[in-house]
């Protein structure tokens, strides 16, 4: 059966590398803004009776839910034999339990959504906290892929004598994941957050560990408060400077701008969501998940 590609805006050169190694052909649509603020779509390409996959990360998800939903409902009708949402950064993972009275649990709402109008899901890394797998909440099969093998790799090829650090207990089953690969050690913090810009972490005790290249890994970077904390007592302690790596480039506001001043030797993050950080290619990972898919 043969598969189609589309790539929502922001997407496109992910989804380039995605097709030059797939071979799948590149969807053609259409997507207007009307002065009202109406959302147009047309889908160009033939894909009756084909695979369609749409590339959307979704960070600012809000802003780009209802061009998705409707290019998908739209494939649908086209006669589309199935439709794959490719999200490499997935949103809405955040609220995954009632916190306070009254609160919506935003990450089981988001599921059922995308549930109604996909029939699978690909992603990178979700931010699992209480949740033990995506199927939880997802009535779609869901497909999680891992970087662990990409950050090790480029850990392996970029950083000297290294000393991986993380930023909580939640972070040590993907850590140490990377800490094997890439034949490093590794050292966990104890974070505590008071809201979106408050972070309290632990002190890093690595005096064994002077003269390694401490590097700092997360799975999403959004304010940069925990690295830029943890990179305060670093400097405390005479370290190196670190090297911060990140799985999702969300960087809200000036947090980019905050953490390249903090100090550090280098920012590096997958382009999962694109960034001028990018330096670590997931489309490899992408490409052979499709390519069994099609088999």
């Amino acid at each position: 059966m043969k598969s189609i590609v589309f790539a929502l805006p922001g997407n496109e050169l992910l989804t380039e590398k995605i097709i030059q190694k797939t071979q799948f052909e590149k969807g053609d649509f259409i997507l207007h803004h009307f002065p009202d603020g109406e959302t147009y779509v047309r889908i160009i390409s033939p894909i009756e009776n084909k695979k369609v996959y749409i590339v959307c990360t979704l960070q600012h998800p809000d802003e780009k839910i209802l061009t998705l939903f409707f290019l998908c409902k739209l494939a649908k009708d086209l006669k589309a034999s199935s439709v794959c949402l490719i999200a490499p950064y997935l949103a809405y993972m955040r609220q995954d339990k009632l916190f306070n009275p009254g609160e919506a649990i935003t990450s089981t709402y988001f599921a059922i959504l995308i549930s109604s109008f996909c029939d699978q899901l690909i992603t990178l890394d979700p931010h699992l906290h209480r949740l033990s797998a995506l199927d939880k909440i997802y009535s779609i099969p869901s497909l999680v892929l891992h970087a662990s093998s990409l950050i090790s790799n480029w850990i392996q090829a970029h950083v000297s004598n290294a000393i991986l650090i993380g930023p909580d207990s939640e972070s040590e089953q993907w850590l140490s994941q990377v800490a094997q690969k890439a034949g490093v050690p590794y050292l966990l913090l104890n974070k505590i957050r008071y809201g979106d810009h408050e972070v309290d972490i632990s002190k890093v005790h690595a005096e064994k560990y002077m003269h390694h290249t401490p590097v700092l890994i997360d799975d999403i970077i959004s304010t940069a408060h925990t690295m830029m904390e943890t990179i305060k007592y670093l400097k405390q302690d005479g370290m190196k400077p670190a090297v911060c790596i990140g799985v999702h480039a969300i960087f809200a506001e000036k947090a980019y701008a905050d953490l390249m001043h903090s100090g550090v030797q280098k920012v590096v993050t997958t382009n999962s969501v694109m960034h001028e950080s990018n330096q670590i290619d997931i489309s490899d990972l992408i490409a052979a998940v499709l390519e069994n898919n099609a088999a």
